[in-house]
């Protein structure tokens, strides 16, 4: 096997890519929300970032939910992959590639790595007599089963008996258990490391890779009865996208993966012996990380599945802490990226609760970081002019603990260590709020020591700066807005992670201070309100609202016809539908925010959700009836109205076939 280069100035990072199944969850989030940050965070350390996500498109389950669907595998895998990208986007994901495994580069990649394996006789045909589970993918021994079903998603297994072909894992169990002892961190954390030794000691089994042919997957090269396992294709797609066999330059530059984040579920029988195994077989440099992470229960004690029905909706999440607190919604993403990563240590399992998130969006947010930038600002305003002061005589107070912070901060982050990282920011927001209660600077220009005073409001707001490059990585959206309010989205000064010594702020930058990033939220009536989702009130929605809101109602009447000029009165405009979040006690009603080409979105009341989660509606381009005259449906102002087909009820919305701006009119 081929030497680890040490020299490159790139950081590759992957997630697992994820079945064409169901809509991303919050397990599904975790993972990608985590990758995220790590990729943000070598970004700022000045390195070329490779982060590659994407979706799984193959194999048995796809197809049979395809053909329920009463869809084409091809159709049914582009809707899905439309949900996916959109999810990403919404929860601040950015990642730098988008793989999906029904591209023809990384069929070609698939089959040229069969074609090598079998070539050199690390594959050979034989057959195959036991037990299969479609919805994970997955061989299985008698002696794998859980009375009599799958270990992992406990649904029922098919036995099968048929040629197959078989990768010779089992020849590579020593040199495997020789990687893992020798480097400590190529598996972790540590009891997962533990887990994958204890099982190729066990007796690593050689791996079946194919089975019989079906018209959904990739074809083993040669042989026309026979179709590359599911799990092999999905594997290579770490190497698809980094170049191999298509880009060798790329390639040299990108590989090996630095980190590889997945779940705990699929690294024992896969990321932790298939893929390695082959790798070495490739004579390829092994990743230099894998990164098992926990499960997220649902507060029972049960893991979160598709199959148990009881995975959380990210979105809903978002949505309820936005109609609680009265968040902006970027800010309600960055608020749950923060839990998810705060909760509990990186690794570990975690029970997920929306109250525990309202909870450290009071304590953490609003009461720590929130309140260190409303009392901090408004007293730069007050004193001196709304400008930063030269740091002059007697600044630096700060200086230290800045130091300290930022070195704690990327020790974490190399080590994956969200939680400890979060927990030193965190810290030094609370050393921060301390300082300002000692220094007390409204004494200081009380007593007219302008001089201190200056110099204690400079360390407020210089370690201000530094916190804000330091949470960029896990709350983008906030970093942001606290650059823009510190008045640096115009200075020279970047969010680099040269930039986070002290003393780096420059004088005499107009501050911005807006709107509190996190309104203090009456935290006993959301807790109660939540409390009470299970029983929600019966839709009380007049016939009034339901009639301005979708037009639906019947009247008796057949509609007459108008003249041209009444039709030349309609303010028909395009719109980009920004926001969309549920009126609370009622089934149809969302509140939508839509960019119609004005200065401000349009507020919109519309009787959709009964046919659209709010999400799906998210980038949407609509028809909107701009000038009709202003309503209040259950309490909420709306100013237009979304244009959709369905006499009861709304069925599609009336859109474009070209993707157009905001604003546009409609003749």
């Amino acid at each position: 096997m081929t030497d680890q280069p040490d020299d490159k100035n790139s950081f590759y990072i992957t997630t697992p890519i994820y079945y064409v199944s169901g809509q991303p969850h919050i397990g599904s989030s975790y993972t990608n929300i985590a990758s995220d940050v790590l990729a943000r965070y070598h970004r700022f350390r000045g390195e070329s970032v490779v982060f590659a996500t994407g979706t799984d498109e193959h194999g048995q389950k796809v197809a049979r939910g395809a053909a329920e669907a009463g869809k084409s595998p091809q159709d049914f895998a582009d809707a899905l992959v439309g949900d996916y990208k959109r999810a990403w986007d919404r929860l601040h994901v950015k990642y730098t590639r988008f793989i999906r495994t029904t591209e023809q580069q990384h069929v070609h990649v698939v089959q040229d790595i069969f074609a090598q394996l079998l070539s050199q006789d690390d594959i050979y045909l034989s057959e195959y007599t036991g037990w299969y589970c479609v919805p994970c993918e997955t061989y299985l021994l008698e002696a794998d089963l859980l009375d009599g079903s799958c270990p992992e998603c406990g649904r029922p297994v098919e036995q099968v008996s048929e040629r197959a072909y078989f990768f010779r894992t089992s020849n590579y169990a020593d040199d495997l258990i020789r990687h893992i002892e020798d480097n400590e961190q190529f598996i972790a954390p540590e009891s997962r490391r533990n887990e994958v030794l204890a099982f190729i000691r066990n007796g690593l089994q050689d791996a079946c890779i194919s089975r019989a042919r079906t018209d959904w997957d990739i074809p083993v090269p040669d042989d026309d009865t026979q179709s590359i396992y599911v799990w092999l294709d999905a594997l290579a797609n770490y190497l698809t996208v980094a170049g191999f066999a298509t880009d060798d330059e790329q390639f040299a530059a990108v590989w090996p993966p630095d980190v590889q984040l997945m779940g705990k579920d699929i690294l024992i029988r896969f990321h932790g012996t298939l893929w390695p195994a082959v790798l070495m077989a490739l004579d390829l440099p092994l990743p230099r990380c894998l990164f098992a992470h926990g499960w997220w229960n649902d507060g029972t004690g049960q893991k979160m599945s598709k199959s148990k029905g009881n995975v959380i909706d990210p979105f809903e999440v978002i949505d309820r802490l936005v109609e609680y607190s009265g968040v902006r919604t970027k800010f309600a993403v960055d608020t749950l990226r923060y839990y998810l990563l705060r909760e509990v240590p990186f690794g570990a399992d975690g029970s997920f609760s929306t109250a525990g998130l309202l909870q450290r969006f009071n304590a953490d947010l609003a009461n720590d970081l929130g309140n260190l930038l409303n009392r901090t600002l408004p007293l730069v305003e007050r004193y001196l002019g709304g400008r930063v002061p030269a740091p002059g005589p007697g600044a630096g107070g700060l200086a230290e603990d800045i130091t300290q912070t930022v070195e704690e901060v990327r020790t974490c982050l190399d080590e994956v260590n969200f939680r400890d990282a979060l927990m030193a920011i965190w810290e030094l927001i609370a050393r921060c709020n301390k300082f300002i209660d000692q220094r007390e600077p409204w004494t200081l220009h009380k007593q007219g020591k302008r001089v201190e005073l200056d110099a204690v409001l400079y360390d407020m707001l210089d370690a201000i700066r530094v916190i804000a490059i330091l949470i960029d990585p896990f709350m983008p959206e906030v970093a942001e807005e606290i650059w823009q309010q510190l008045g640096l989205s115009d200075a020279a000064l970047q969010r680099t992670w040269d930039d986070l010594r002290p003393q780096r702020l420059q004088p005499a930058i107009a501050i911005h201070r807006g709107a509190p990033i996190f309104p203090r939220m009456d935290l006993d009536r959301a807790l109660a309100k939540l409390a009470n989702i299970e029983t929600p009130p019966q839709d009380d929605d007049s016939p009034e609202d339901a009639q301005q809101v979708t037009g639906d109602e019947e009247s008796g009447d057949e509609p007459g016809t108008i003249s041209f000029a009444d039709f030349q009165g309609l303010d028909l405009r395009t719109g980009r539908i920004l926001e969309a979040t549920r009126i609370p006690g009622t089934d149809k009603l969302l509140v939508l925010q839509v960019d119609i080409g004005e200065e401000q979105p349009r507020q919109v009341v519309a009787g959709l959700a009964a046919r659209f989660n709010p999400r799906q509606l998210l980038g949407r381009t609509v028809v909107l009836v701009a000038n009709l005259e202003p309503a209040t449906i259950h309490g909420t102002e709306s100013n237009g109205m979304i244009l959709a087909a369905g006499e009861k009820e709304p069925l599609a919305l009336i859109t474009t076939d070209d993707d157009v701006e905001p604003g546009e009119k409609v003749r």
